[in-house]
């Protein structure tokens, strides 16, 4: 199955799952119902702002929308196979879900790119960021850290933050933290 059918898939099943029209849908997530309605269908290419947008409306982790579960002993993921969520600065893989008590982990692989600063009114859940490579400022839209490699920030998802490079491209570890619902 491809990224955009499991989307899809976990779009209609969490919608239907809570008893919303698309056109409901289509309301809290600020999104067209003729996009709600490609997507569902396993076309189109989201961005980032749709996804979390769609998470958001759904009360889901991005996890729950982008991933289709699968037991395995043993989890090897390559980056050439899993779809890129892009935005204006950010590139996001998501590389693992993980179930954890009452607590779901997403793990992302991020990039930064230069020129451009992506913000987020805030979501559930904290924001887990390790830097491997370049200059990131990240964090509360007000007070925002500035990281280099080898740093480490957390902070709540719920607060308005952003993320933009220093100097150059910026590869991290995002690290998505979830109560379980």
């Amino acid at each position: 199955m491809s990224a955009g059918q499991v989307l899809g898939a976990n779009i209609r099943a969490f919608r239907e799952q809570r008893g919303l029209s698309l056109s409901e849908l289509a309301r809290r997530s600020s999104i067209a119902k003729g996009t709600l309605s490609q997507l569902e269908s396993g076309a189109g290419n989201p961005t980032i702002e749709t996804v979390f947008s769609l998470s958001n409306a759904l009360d889901v982790p991005v996890s729950e929308l982008v991933t289709a579960r699968t037991p395995p002993e043993v989890v090897l993921v390559r980056a050439r196979d899993v779809e890129v969520l892009s935005s204006n600065a950010v590139d996001l893989r998501l590389m693992r879900r993980m179930d954890v008590g009452d607590t779901v982990l997403e793990i992302y692989d991020q990039r930064v790119r230069p020129g451009a600063t992506q913000t987020s009114e805030g979501h559930p859940g904290k924001e887990h960021v390790l830097v491997t490579s370049g200059q990131l400022r990240v964090g509360p839209v007000d007070e925002p850290y500035e990281l280099g490699p080898g740093d480490y920030v957390c902070f709540p998802g719920s607060m308005p933050h952003s993320y933009e490079t220093v100097d150059g491209e910026v590869s991290s570890v995002l690290v998505l933290e979830y109560p379980k619902h």
